[in-house]
């Protein structure tokens, strides 16, 4: 594995985020290098059943089928923009305390708040995932 590197929950973005929400749910995570045509890092998730392993792609950020299943799991409340230049507040209230996040889109929004809710304001990653911000 590569050397962590702390960041801001609420600069988490891609790759990076798949990381920490991954992590915030306790799955076996994985990098795959980058690869042909300029195919950045990315991240994998490895699954085992009793007699089966699959390894597949984690990326809850930009896909609904995973993101949106983390939404209902974590009763993640979302509010959209209401004009220009607003941005998609997420939130979790746990113990009568909210926990939240924003961005320009619905799902990272609500992984930020998610990986907020349960690794905190600031999270370690590995610096390959790191983009520059």
């Amino acid at each position: 594995m590569t050397n962590l590197i702390n960041v801001k929950t609420k600069d988490l973005v891609g790759e990076a985020l798949g990381w920490a929400v991954g992590k915030a749910e306790g799955l076996d995570l994985h990098l795959a290098e980058p690869g042909y045509n300029g195919v950045p890092w990315r991240v994998f998730a490895r699954y085992r059943a009793t007699v089966t392993e699959r390894t597949e792609r984690y990326n809850p950020w930009e896909d609904w089928a995973l993101g949106g299943l983390l939404v209902e799991k974590h009763n993640v409340s979302l509010h959209c923009p209401q004009h220009d230049g607003d941005f998609w507040a997420a939130w979790i209230t746990h113990d009568g305390k909210d926990v939240a996040q924003g961005s320009e889109l619905a799902l990272p929004a609500a992984c930020r708040a998610i990986v907020a809710h349960k690794l905190g304001d600031t999270v370690q990653v590995p610096k390959e995932l790191i983009q520059a911000f």
